[in-house]
């Protein structure tokens, strides 16, 4: 039976490691009285769509290509599946783990070489062509097998829309950037704790704080952000397990809750979602339940539920969240070999 395409429709969209027998990117249907998701239709047109992102207008989603040369690809969704809107384009950056949007193009962190690079958009929302601007980090961390060197893990907009803004888990520093001419232009680094790691970071509703997760410790470093300035202070470092892990803890998403309330990450190794309720300029850990799988790589949320794509296990999870304490409660899951993130529209 062909998908539902009619407007207002609620839809996911899934990334997968093809190289570890993922499908590629793969399209599900939301449930419209919850939270359960139904497997439609995959395309592996771009091998390891690892990460990806939608369009405001919802029309166009694009990915990166986690590989060593590094792509990213845009899709239109309006039918059945996505169909691939043009070639790939090389993002002169090994590795790239995520990307965004922000001043009429496409950012992608290239994990590999530390670098952000900026993929210039047509009116119509497809890629322009090759990259505008690409922009080198630089330095190192006390960790001596992990930053070595600079790994720009996560970039993104800020709320304002004014900055660019990337999270690199080698030099253990946050980077807020320009963009004029296509080309991009660091305005300031900002330093976190050594050795943190840091992954991901997400914005407050209020636009004045940001919650940064660190991969190389299992805690949160809570900032206050400066729209105005383009400026971020550390303010706090918060666990985000209530004790010594047992194993290996590897911190992965950050997720806040659209009411501002809640702040959820995902660590895995200990396989976990943990709740942090926000008090002011800090975060206080209240629970943790186990994610549902193993390895959690990324944490979503939409419309009161959480969603986490379990690398190793293969399969996407999602939790009811109890709206007075924020904690999760297992609802389902859906098998996804190699699954890397979920996003919706």
């Amino acid at each position: 039976m062909a998908e539902d395409v009619r407007p207002g429709r609620r839809r996911a969209f899934i990334g997968s490691f093809t190289a570890a027998g993922g499908p590629g990117l793969v399209t599900a249907q939301v449930a419209p009285d919850g939270g359960a998701l139904t497997l439609g239709p995959a395309v592996n047109d771009v091998p390891d769509p690892s990460y990806l992102v939608l369009a405001p207008d919802g029309h166009t989603l694009y990915a990166v290509s986690e590989t060593a040369e590094g792509a990213v690809a845009a899709y239109r969704v309006a039918g059945e599946r996505p169909v691939l809107a043009g070639s790939p384009v090389p993002v002169d950056g090994s590795g790239p783990t995520h990307l965004g949007l922000y001043s009429r193009h496409v950012l992608t962190a290239n994990y590999g070489c530390g670098s952000v690079t900026a993929v210039p958009l047509r009116p119509d929302g497809t890629l322009a062509g090759k990259p505008s601007g690409r922009l080198q980090h630089t330095g190192s961390g006390p960790h001596d097998r992990r930053q070595r060197g600079p790994h720009a893990h996560q970039v993104q907009a800020d709320p304002s829309g004014r900055w660019a803004v990337s999270v690199d888990l080698g030099t253990d520093s946050v980077r807020v950037c320009t963009l004029a001419d296509g080309a991009l232009a660091l305005h300031r680094e900002f330093a976190l704790r050594p050795g943190s790691g840091p992954r991901h970071l997400a914005f407050h509703p209020d636009g004045a704080h940001a919650y940064v997760v660190n991969e190389l410790t299992p805690t949160v470093t809570v900032c206050r952000w400066d729209a105005g300035g383009g400026s971020l202070k550390p303010l706090a470092e918060v666990p985000v397990l209530p004790g010594a892990p047992a194993g290996d803890a590897y911190p992965s998403g950050v997720v806040v809750s659209p009411d501002g309330r809640f702040v959820w990450t995902a660590t895995r190794g200990e396989d976990v979602l943990s709740v942090l309720v926000v008090e002011g300029d800090t975060l206080r850990l209240t629970g943790t339940v186990p994610c549902g799988g193993h390895w959690p790589r990324a944490l979503a949320e939409h419309r009161g539920f959480l969603y986490a794509a379990n690398e190793r296990s293969g399969e996407v999870t999602w939790f009811a969240v109890d709206e007075a304490t924020g904690l999760p409660r297992y609802d389902g899951s859906v098998a996804v070999p190699a699954a890397s993130c979920v996003v919706f529209g």
